[in-house]
């Protein structure tokens, strides 16, 4: 690296040119080095004194490069011993990197950004060693001997320290924490105060101002409920408080909190553990309204209200500056941090690239605030350096404010002042105009009994007293006093936006079911706030599928993926899901919080999913295929946890593993939101008798337990709900056989002693997760089964007598136009004439009917205009059947069904109207009936 004295390239002015020429003499210097000293000099009392006390040392190191110089302090500050000692080596380490940094940034040696982080550091260094000092100190006691690390204590560096922006006369922000269980309980109460003292003592190492200066002020005020709390307490203490009533301010300082002193590795794992706590699963919008009422308290309390002249303006807090830039970037990494952790950057500008690569603001408004930003910090330090002062008002005289211009190296105080009033205007503007859109939008005009009067409610007092008892906090979302403001407001447009479906009674019954779900409304009430067009999705919802108004009742949280560009968007297809699922799980290995992880997942793809059905975005096929690969991806993803956490008991599977097959709709892709997994466990012990673990078990055993492990994972309901219903009774022997076979037992079972049946269900099989090699050689196995010659007359004959079983025991059902799965001339009756089809052809590879129909049909082993029928009549009733899945539990009740969910029927089905959905219904039915009695035998 080159010297500091050949990289200067910038120089202030000098305000008092004799003493800057007396400072420049003391050197002998000119050209570059020489007006960077008489500027420096000359504007600021502050470094003229030190450049006159350290001008033997600054002599010396304008030859080197200012990184190796400011390296070299520090290793010289570290070879102090002893409280005194350290004390005075830390005041000259402090003085002479204070030149050091106030020249490289007058000169341009450094960029603002080195700048700030050679300050970072410099707080990082001294706060290290000042601690070690404080507990060397400690003579007795269990901290006796100990160095920081190895005690456990951790210092979080907050606010612009912990960000690496520190600024020039800037204290620094500190919360102290210790490891409260590493000395045991019996030392617990002893070591509370010795650890105070410990603070004490290093603390006042560093702020205490002596004949040789001071190293930095020290402000503890951050850590939680300061005017009770010992100034280091422990991270268990600390971690409870953040839990329990930890503020949005709060959240807001932890953006930037950073582990800069003493253990490390400690103070790393206490953030992690407290991301939840900064970090809100959901979109948090209630974050805006808090930090904007902060915001304004902040400009009320100082009289900043308005954007006054320059004389007495406080760059820091006044509109337009400092804090406001600072506010605007957190308000938003708050609101989404928790969803896009892309958006958790320290960094203020950092943060604003963030928002901007995310598509959260536009790139203009991104290049505005850092550029604005980055020149109101440069005049901060300008206002500092002059006194060391730790100010951030542009003085009042005239004179004074000539003295910063000529510091920031302007021509004159006029160029200055309009330069930093266009920047604060146009920084206001920008900022105001985030906050007016970020605010409640929704005034009521009207009032709910206006509104209820106005709109077309059959039952209008019904909805007025549920109105009244939502507003009044008879629903556990609206207890708190905040979430009741927030309805209010919110409730004129929420009714009238339920008003406009086709039975608005019956939305405004369903909203109600919505409501009395939700644990609490006040983040998804703001959430509504910030984006009105949420409420027409949930009124759309409401008044079409009370099956998913239920469901958002109890995961309010899954709105937040409305949000996303991409919402409406086709879902991705597996690979793409399947990165997308672990990319969520990344770093997370402990086994609940996976199988909590896929839950979560689950629940927003399959929402999303719901919606486009709803909406008549995907059709059949498309949301037939995204159901069964948004199971598939969590079946995969569960299997390798599982075996994993069984493994830690009992050891590696033994032998080549196992694998899992799905059957029915998931083999066939055709699944829906309400199916079950169907599925066979196989495995291959390769001869191997029992496993190798703390815990052996024989092979039969180990892989029974694990599959029951494995349906436990899928189905047992955690934090975040259930994910899915098992069905395992499609093995071999059914619910008589074990839950896992060999493979050997399976290929034996299905080659000589499977029921016709069971081959029927085998059309659909499809191995999905697992082994590798065994999956292939599985799928070799079935493809080998059901392409195998095989009586033509006897299929039929089985398949037929299937049938017949299966019509008698759904009797009620076959005459109901609406019973789409068993009805005459239904999915079943459809499928069967598939299934029965691609066994006396010997056809594979073609696990759902459609694919199924059409490929008989190209082999020539079904007439093409009967296949086509059957495809045309399979296609609509699935269409039909996926919305009412989507829709409602039970069954489709033509006669009470709401106007609502009719017309998603219709435009599901591509009709016009409900009535003329019936009538091709109806013939697509009879049609089908006709064909598969010719096929099978009626």
């Amino acid at each position: 690296m080159t010297s500091f004295r050949a990289r200067i390239a910038a120089a202030p002015q000098a305000f008092d040119r004799c003493r800057g020429a007396e400072t420049a003499a003391l050197f002998d210097a000119s050209g570059p080095l020489g007006d960077l000293l008489e500027g420096a000099s000359g504007s600021s009392p502050f470094l003229s004194g030190l450049i006159a006390r350290e001008a033997e040392w600054l002599a010396e190191v304008l030859d080197a490069a200012p990184e190796a110089t400011l390296a070299g302090l520090f290793h010289a500050a570290e070879a102090a011993e002893g409280v005194r000692e350290t004390g005075a080596a830390l005041r000259l380490m402090k003085r002479r990197a204070a030149l050091l940094i106030a020249l490289a940034d007058l000169g341009g040696v450094w960029s603002l950004d080195a700048v700030t982080a050679a300050l970072s550091d410099l707080a990082d260094r001294a706060t290290a060693l000042a601690f070690r000092a404080a507990l060397a100190a400690e003579s007795t006691g269990p901290l006796n001997g100990l160095t920081p690390e190895a005690a456990g204590l951790a210092v979080l560096a907050m606010g612009k320290g912990g960000a690496r922006e520190l600024n020039y006369s800037s204290d620094i922000d500190l919360i102290l924490l210790h490891d409260g269980e590493r000395f045991g309980e019996d030392a617990a109460q002893e070591l509370k105060s010795r650890w105070v003292r410990v603070a004490q003592r290093a603390v006042k190492l560093l702020s205490e101002v002596n004949a040789e200066g001071y190293v930095f002020r020290v402000d503890l005020r951050l850590r939680p409920n300061p005017s009770v709390t010992p100034i280091c307490l422990s991270m268990e203490a600390a971690e409870r408080y953040y839990e329990s009533v930890g503020r949005t301010w709060e959240r807001a300082a932890f953006i930037k909190a950073r582990p800069a002193a003493g253990d490390l590795g400690a103070g790393e794992a206490f953030l992690e553990d407290l991301a939840p706590f900064i970090w809100r699963k959901h979109l948090d919008f209630a974050a805006l309204e808090d930090i904007n009422d902060i915001r304004a308290k902040i400009r009320d309390a100082k009289g900043l209200a308005g954007l006054r002249d320059l004389p007495g303006y406080n760059l820091k807090l006044g509109p337009g500056g400092i804090r406001e830039i600072e506010f605007f970037a957190q308000t938003q990494q708050l609101a989404l941090g928790g969803r896009d952790e892309t958006l958790r950057a320290r960094g203020t500008c950092e943060a604003l690239r963030a928002l901007a690569e995310a598509g959260r603001i536009e790139a203009d408004t991104r290049d505005v605030l850092i550029e604005a930003y980055r020149a109101h910090r440069t005049l901060e330090h300008r206002l500092q350096m002059i006194e060391d002062a730790q100010t951030h008002d542009i003085p009042v005289s005239a004179e004074a404010r000539a003295q910063v211009a000529a510091l920031g190296g302007w021509p004159d105080r006029a160029a200055m002042e309009a330069e930093v009033a266009v920047r604060l205007a146009e920084v206001r503007a920008l900022v105001q105009s985030f906050f007016a859109r970020a605010a409640p939008k929704m005034k009521a005009a009207e009032s709910v009994d206006e509104i209820i009067d106005r709109l077309p409610f059959a039952r209008p007092e019904m909805v007025r007293e549920m109105a009244e008892r939502w507003a009044a906090g008879g629903v556990a979302a609206t207890r708190d006093s905040r979430a009741r403001r927030k309805f209010r407001a919110l409730a004129p447009e929420i009714l009238s936006r339920l008003a406009k479906s086709g039975d608005p009674d019956d939305a405004v019954l369903q909203f109600d079911r919505f409501l009395t779900g939700l644990p609490a409304g006040v983040q998804l009430f703001s959430l509504f706030e910030a984006n009105p067009q949420l409420l027409d999705l949930l009124a759309e919802i409401c008044a079409a599928a009370p099956r998913l108004a239920a469901y958002l009742g109890l995961n309010a949280g899954v709105l937040d993926a409305v949000l996303d560009a991409d919402f409406f968007a086709p879902l991705d297809g597996a690979e793409a899901l399947r990165a997308d699922l672990e990319a969520a799980l990344e770093d997370t290995e402990d086994y609940e919080r996976v199988l909590d992880g896929v839950r979560a997942w689950a629940k927003e793809i399959r929402f999303r999913l719901g919606v486009q059905v709803l909406r008549g975005i995907a059709d059949e096929t498309e949301a037939g295929r995204g159901f069964s690969d948004i199971a598939e991806t969590c079946l995969k993803a569960l299997l390798p946890a599982v075996k994993a956490e069984f493994a830690r008991r009992h050891g590696p599977a033994p032998g080549r593993g196992a694998a899992v097959i799905a059957m029915g709709k998931l083999g066939g892709r055709e699944m829906t939101p309400s199916s079950d997994l169907d599925l066979i466990v196989v495995y291959d012990a390769a001869g191997v008798e029992q496993s190798e673990g703390k815990k052996p078990l024989t092979v039969s055993v180990y892989y029974a337990r694990l599959t029951q492990m494995l349906v436990s994972a899928l189905t047992a309901p955690t934090a975040e709900g259930a994910l899915y219903e098992v069905d395992m009774r499609l093995r071999p022997s059914g619910g008589q056989g074990p839950v896992a076979v060999s493979l050997e037992s399976f290929r034996r079972y299905q080659a000589e002693e499977a029921w016709t049946w069971e081959h029927m269900a085998l059309t659909r099989a499809r191995p999905v997760a697992g082994a590798a090699d065994l999956l292939v050689e599985l799928g070799e196995v079935i493809e080998t089964v059901l392409a195998a010659p095989r009586d033509a007359k006897k299929t039929r004959e089985d398949v037929a007598a299937m049938r017949a079983r299966l019509i008698e025991a759904h009797a009620k059902d076959r005459g109901d136009l609406w019973s789409l799965k068993h009805g005459a001339g239904g999915l079943m009756d459809i499928e069967f004439a598939a299934q029965n089809g691609l066994l006396c052809a010997g056809l594979t590879g073609a696990p759902a009917a459609v694919p199924a129909l059409s490929k008989l049909a190209a082999a020539g082993a079904m007439a093409a205009e009967d296949a086509a029928a059957l495809v045309s009549a399979h296609r609509l009733q699935a269409r039909l059947q996926l919305v009412e899945r989507v829709a409602i539990r039970g069954s489709f009740d033509a006669e009470t069904a709401g106007d609502g969910l009719k017309a998603a029927m219709v435009r599901a089905a591509g009709m016009k109207g409900f009535d003329e959905l019936e009538t091709a219904l109806a013939a697509a039915r009879a049609e089908a009936l006709a064909i598969v009695d010719r096929l099978l035998g009626g």
